[in-house]
């Protein structure tokens, strides 16, 4: 779509853009999204290779902005009017967040691997009232304008029209400044490997903490403790 491709490049000021993946999000009222950072990827490190706790800290980091997929992400919604706001802060964790309502067939598109976001409750139903959702629930739609909510045991937890769901579809795209800059990426040269991930990170907190770090189970715990900061009111 020519309007989310041009909203890539002005998201990042790079003209290539290669699109990545596109899914869809449905939520039901009651629902609600925590606020964080998206996933993000590097030459040589995404979440099929390393943890994705891993990933995030390494864009709050920054210290590897010389592998980064620069990552664009456009979110388009199919249903609006019902709350569900998306709440994010373009202007860093100190300042205020900015609330975007949405609207059906429009898009927003942003640098969700840098941007705090979250969801706001879908309507005006309190949490406390939305059925149970966990692993292999199902939201199928079942005729005459309905979608049937099933836990994992397929037994009926909630009914629901099109217009009462929060629906929309995520797309993310790399952009790229040049051709060099996606055939390295193409190529896989100058890959991270875990082991060089680890050595900076390391080498960072020491130097931040004067203290020496050891790389036992508490090191991911301290490394997120020390490189992720939320907005103060998430």
């Amino acid at each position: 779509h020519d309007g989310l491709l041009d909203g890539a490049r002005r998201v990042h000021g790079r003209p290539i853009v290669e699109p990545q993946i596109a899914y869809a999000n449905l939520m039901v009222p009651g629902q609600e999204l925590a606020v964080h950072t998206d996933v993000p990827a590097f030459r040589g490190a995404n979440r099929k290779l390393i943890p994705q706790w891993l990933l995030v800290v390494m864009q709050h980091s920054g210290l590897f902005d010389a592998w980064r997929l620069h990552t664009a992400t456009g979110i388009a919604w199919f249903s609006g009017g019902n709350g569900g706001a998306l709440a994010y802060w373009p202007d860093g964790v100190d300042a205020p967040p900015r609330f975007h309502p949405i609207v059906a067939n429009t898009a927003m598109v942003l640098d969700t691997d840098t941007v705090f976001h979250g969801v706001d409750r879908v309507s005006d139903v309190e949490a406390a009232d939305v059925p149970a959702i966990g692993q292999g629930a199902t939201l199928t739609p079942v005729g005459d304008g309905t979608w049937e909510l099933c836990d994992s045991s397929g037994a009926p937890a909630g009914a629901y029209t099109f217009g009462e769901l929060r629906f929309s579809v995520s797309w993310k795209a790399y952009c790229f400044a040049d051709q060099a800059e996606r055939d390295a990426w193409r190529a896989g040269s100058d890959d991270l490997a875990l082991d060089v991930i680890l050595d900076r990170l390391v080498g960072d907190l020491e130097q931040r903490t004067g203290t020496s770090v050891a790389r036992d189970p508490s090191l991911g715990r301290r490394l997120i403790d020390e490189y992720v900061r939320f907005p103060a009111m998430a």
